[in-house]
């Protein structure tokens, strides 16, 4: 590995955990950086999820205080999103690439719907008398798919899963965003568990990868807090429709 390409490397995953922590999406960076820089598909996808882990741990941190009384929701959504992302990472190993990677672009167009109208299908739900709860099971199952998904590619899961915890869980953005990114993190962690001796890896990538998320995580989470409900709403709506591109285009 040349030094030029451990520098894009590493700003590649710097990035992605901005991104991540603020928005998600941010292996939309990292995943196609690995590929233009001559990396297996496979080595270059789990390699990422190794590398973009402490990002998440980062985010996580720096969204302390919007997590303070969350305890009771990490760990009824935590287990669902550490059994989908075990899930995901045996379907990665198991299955073919091109299974996923033709869904992706379906479950990114139905996250961009349910972030857009939130705010509209709560107050449907609140008129109908539907409970909005963390211990509701249709958002339990519905976040579980989200990091089956995650544990496979993870690609917009961070969206995906903020959109079911929008629609289903009454609170803050700031505070649903905190959330997500432990959510995320988690999935990411069981992801990496099973991948360690049972998958390819390039351990320098994850190195770098996991340096510059770790940075970039800090960052984001400072940034992203400072953001407006609607604000959040838009950047997470952008970086979305982005991704369907990316796809569609590659």
């Amino acid at each position: 590995m040349t030094p030029e390409t451990a520098l894009v490397i590493f700003a590649a995953g710097a990035a992605a955990g901005w991104i991540n922590t603020v928005v998600g999406s941010g292996t939309l960076i990292t995943f196609p950086t690995l590929l233009a820089l001559g990396y297996p598909p496979v080595v270059a996808n789990v390699s990422n999820t190794l590398g973009l882990l402490p990002g998440s741990v980062s985010g996580a941190y720096g969204y302390r205080r919007e997590l303070a009384g969350q305890r009771p929701r990490i760990r009824s959504f935590g287990l669902w999103a550490a059994m989908g992302g075990a899930v995901g990472a045996g379907l990665l190993l198991a299955l073919p690439a091109g299974v996923f990677r033709a869904a992706i672009p379906i479950l990114i167009s139905i996250a961009i719907v349910l972030v857009a109208a939130q705010p509209l299908i709560t107050r449907w739900l609140a008129r109908r008398g539907v409970g909005t709860s963390p211990s509701s099971r249709v958002a339990k199952f519905l976040v579980f798919g989200a990091a089956v998904y995650g544990g496979y590619f993870g690609a917009a899961q961070s969206i995906i899963i903020f959109a079911l915890l929008s629609t289903f869980v009454p609170d803050t953005p700031q505070r649903l965003n905190a959330l997500k990114v432990v959510l995320a993190a988690t999935v990411n962690a069981i992801a990496a568990v099973v991948f360690i001796g049972l998958a390819p890896v390039s351990w320098p990538v994850v190195v770098l990868i996991a340096v510059g998320s770790f940075l970039g995580g800090f960052a984001g989470a400072a940034f992203g807090r400072r953001l407006s409900p609607g604000a959040l709403r838009i950047a997470m709506i952008a970086v979305a429709v982005v991704a369907i591109g990316r796809f569609l285009w590659s």
